[in-house]
Formats: C-alpha cells, sequence, structure tokens
C-alpha cells in the first residue's frame, strides 16, 4: 500500500513492532514534578515519497496539524515533535517548542552556513534553535541523506532540558 502512498509506513511498523509507540498525529499528556505538559507527534510530512509510479500519489505527507492539536484539550504547554522543520512557519503560538531533525544540517555546513539545505526556508531552518512562533530546535541527527558525508556537521543527539520559563539545549 505504500506504493500508493497510503497505509502505515515502513518506519511506523518497525518501531511498533519493537514496542516503541508511535504519535502520528496524537497526544499524550505528561507530567514532570506535578507540571503538566503536552507532547504531540506530527505525521511525516514526506512520508512517501512522489517516486516514479504508475499511478501518480496525490498526497505524500501523512501530517495533519489541526486535527494532532486540536486533541490538546487544555491550556498546559504543547512540545510538538515533526520530523520536518518547515512545519514551523504554520505552528501556531498555542506550541511552546518544536523538536525537528530532517535536515542533518545540511550535512555540509562551512562557518555556519549550509550550501544545501532540504528546507524550503533554507539555512533559517538547517540546523540548532530558531525562533518562529514558537522556539524551534533542529538537531544535526545521525546519519546522512543521498550522499553518505557529513562534514562541520558532526553526528549528535541532543538533550533537552526544560524548566520553569527556559530551555537549554545541550
Amino acid at each position: 500500500m505504500q506504493r500508493d502512498g497510503q497505509g502505515p509506513t515502513i518506519t511506523r511498523q518497525a518501531l511498533e513492532a519493537a514496542g516503541i509507540p508511535v504519535y502520528e498525529n496524537d497526544v499524550v499528556r505528561l507530567t514532570k514534578a506535578g507540571r503538566p505538559f503536552w507532547v504531540a507527534g506530527l505525521g511525516d510530512q514526506l512520508a512517501y515519497l512522489p517516486a516514479r509510479r504508475v499511478r501518480p500519489v496525490r498526497r505524500i505527507g501523512v501530517d495533519d496539524l489541526p486535527a494532532t492539536l486540536a486533541k490538546v484539550t487544555d491550556d498546559a504547554p504543547v512540545i510538538l515533535l515533526a520530523h520536518e522543520p518547515d512545519v514551523a512557519m504554520r505552528v501556531p503560538s498555542r506550541v511552546a517548542l518544536q523538536l525537528s531533525g530532517h535536515t542533518h544540517g545540511g550535512q555540509v555546513r562551512l562557518f555556519g552556513w549550509s550550501p544545501v539545505v532540504p528546507s524550503r526556508y533554507g539555512n533559517r531552518l538547517a540546523y540548532g534553535h530558531t525562533r518562529t512562533s514558537c522556539d524551534v530546535v533542529i538537531s544535526g541527527g545521525l546519519g546522512c541523506s543521498i550522499m553518505p558525508i557529513r562534514l562541520g556537521v558532526p553526528p549528535e543527539i541532543v538533550l533537552v532540558t526544560l524548566g520553569g520559563s527556559s530551555a537549554a539545549v545541550v
């Protein structure tokens, strides 16, 4: 069914088979130290790549930002997990923090600039911390995409520590 641009993605199937819950256009309310917050997982905007097919795929993404945020039932802060950072330009101020990846920092980064970035917004959403209607943290991640090269963007796992009215990115 994936060739037709529908059905669960291979990644979702693998994660669920390993017992890892997948929050695809879904939310969960959590509490830490007596303070509630929401984690909202947005479906992938590029779930089905428009490869050469006999029939064209009408929709390549499975993301539904309005329906996902509609599941938030109180005013506790929302942390949005969205693979592709471009959605940040559509995220309402209701969201406090967006965590993304996808760009791998451009994989090649020289003096804080990446010559090629898989984002419509170029270097603005390539890597690191930026601010749109909310704070956005874009990780360089661990792997590569297309070309097996990384220069100036070392592989990373980002630890975000939240507390009070501020966040620290390590």
